[in-house]
């Protein structure tokens, strides 16, 4: 399994490691591999012309063709070598960039340097490279959940890696599936997968553009097949995508309260029934409602309690901000009651007290 984690919550499941509650009569004991984010290496290579054009500044219509044309002569020459960069689509973008003046002489463009100006912004970002690379050998292993920590990277950088992972892992089931892979092969993923997007609505929003809403919805209708399965988590199911949301086929439905939300899943869950979804807002902590496929007719259920820490647990403002106070107060106190000759004493210079 591989979780999405936006805000760097799920390090705690590192405690699972060695802990009895989980431990086998066969053996079995899990494996919690956590990346953070300067470990998160995506390949430039591995990236389509969407992927890059949504990680730039605003480009014109003459530049986005610019790059277009550099990035399908560089994919076209590159064809079967994963070992490229920036750089090289910048060499690419140059050669396209040609024009001709009046008199027939072929001489270079202006959009190239304005485009290699934009491109520099993608080379500066420490999470897209031309050799390292997360390839799928190294995020999936049977028995283990990997964690991508995400936490300190941008919001279009986020959809960018998860859109990459995504598209890479669905072509490694498929072309292991189909025996187009061989276990030498980076891509090569000989058993089924499973991935969590936490704050879903983050990559398949609502009425947003979003470079994960595509292959979510190809994975959604069509990965199960290959061994390939999604689960997006999300508090708010009103900003998540309908088709997105539609075609997952078994929900795990907590408290809701918000009209927005519920009229969401009234709409699109199909498997709980209306009147199982009325009760939603009345929902006490730990009650679930499971429907869909995984089950034969909706249930409602009560969650086990945890066995490792709460990574994105509420905090209790009212006694954080009761605890500072009360250390102010006691620090106040503490310098009151001091006596004079160990209070530090007020600088004097001819005779002015300086405080």
């Amino acid at each position: 399994m591989l979780i999405f984690d936006p805000h760097g919550e799920y390090g705690t499941l590192a405690e699972m490691r060695g802990h009895a509650a989980f431990a086998a009569e066969d053996g079995y004991a899990p494996q919690v591999k956590v990346l953070t984010p300067d470990q998160v290496r995506i390949r430039v290579s591995s990236l389509d012309y969407y992927d890059i054009l949504s990680l730039l500044p605003e480009m014109s219509d003459r530049q986005q063709s610019i790059l277009n044309k550099g990035f399908a002569r560089l994919k076209q020459h590159k064809q079967g070598d994963y070992r490229w960069g920036v750089n090289d689509l910048i060499a690419a973008v140059y050669e396209v960039d040609r024009t001709q003046d009046d008199e027939g002489n072929e001489r270079a463009g202006s959009s190239a340097p304005a485009i290699e100006w934009k491109l520099e912004r993608l080379a500066r970002s420490p999470y897209f490279h031309a050799y390292d690379h997360l390839a799928p050998r190294d995020l999936f292993e049977p028995g283990q959940v990997t964690i991508m920590q995400m936490n300190q990277v941008s919001q279009e950088e986020q959809q960018v890696i998860c859109a990459a992972v995504l598209r890479q892992a669905t072509h490694a089931r498929v072309n292991t599936e189909k025996g187009q892979a061989q276990p030498e092969d980076e891509n090569y993923l000989p058993y089924p997968v499973f991935i969590l997007l936490e704050e879903a609505h983050r990559f398949a929003p609502a009425h947003e553009p979003s470079r994960c809403k595509m292959i979510l919805r190809t994975i959604l209708s069509e990965g199960r097949k290959f061994g390939l399965g999604v689960g997006l988590i999300t508090q708010r199911p009103g900003k998540l995508d309908s088709d997105v949301l539609s075609q997952c086929m078994s929900q795990f439905i907590m408290r809701i309260i918000n009209p927005v939300d519920q009229d969401s899943l009234k709409y699109g869950v199909e498997a709980a029934g209306r009147d199982l979804l009325k009760e939603l807002p009345a929902l006490t902590k730990g009650q679930v409602i499971i429907s869909g496929a995984c089950v034969n007719t909706p249930v409602l259920c009560q969650v086990r309690p945890r066995q490792t820490v709460h990574g994105g647990e509420t905090l209790d403002a009212p006694s954080l901000w009761q605890k500072h106070f009360q250390t102010h107060q006691v620090q106040a106190r503490a310098i009151e009651q001091a006596p004079l000759t160990s209070r530090s004493r007020p600088k004097t210079f001819r005779g002015v007290s300086i405080e």
